[in-house]
């Protein structure tokens, strides 16, 4: 199984270590699935992380070693232009992520209510259900 993590549960796995999207991080390093990146992700999550509030919490060593670890180990895909897209977000900076997991042909997993209200038209989870997911798959083998 591919998935897509969005910026905002790779940001969330950093700050909050017990949650399901640490969890997540956890499983994908222990080989439940395999983590699908793009450059445009991964810019988005430096620059999320290079936020002053978040700086203060993620010191610049950190940050760099984190984003470091995940292009280490993740599948690298391509950032599609223009979008080839059937279903589009309510915020089209969210786009690259749809076209991300559509190419990659991979699970989108996200926090983010614009792209969670499409969760009828494109594969996309919580990170709690993604959680669920892998962890149900991970008892089948």
């Amino acid at each position: 199984m591919r998935a897509v993590l969005d910026p905002n549960v790779l940001i969330s796995a950093l700050l909050s270590p017990k949650g399901a999207p640490a969890r997540i991080l956890l499983a994908w390093r222990a080989g439940a699935f395999e983590m699908v990146v793009s450059e445009a992700l991964i810019d988005e999550t430096r620059r999320a992380l290079d936020y002053p509030r978040l700086r203060r919490l993620v010191p610049a060593a950190a940050a760099s070693s984190y984003v470091a670890m995940i292009l280490e180990s993740a599948v690298l895909g391509a950032d599609p232009h223009p979008y080839p897209l059937m279903v589009r977000s309510r915020d089209p900076d969210d786009d690259y992520l749809l076209a991300l997991a559509a190419d990659a042909g991979a699970l989108l997993v996200t926090g983010d209510g614009d792209l969670l209200e499409l969760a009828g038209e494109v594969p996309i989870h919580t990170p709690a259900s993604f959680l669920g997911l892998i962890e149900d798959g991970a008892g089948d083998s």
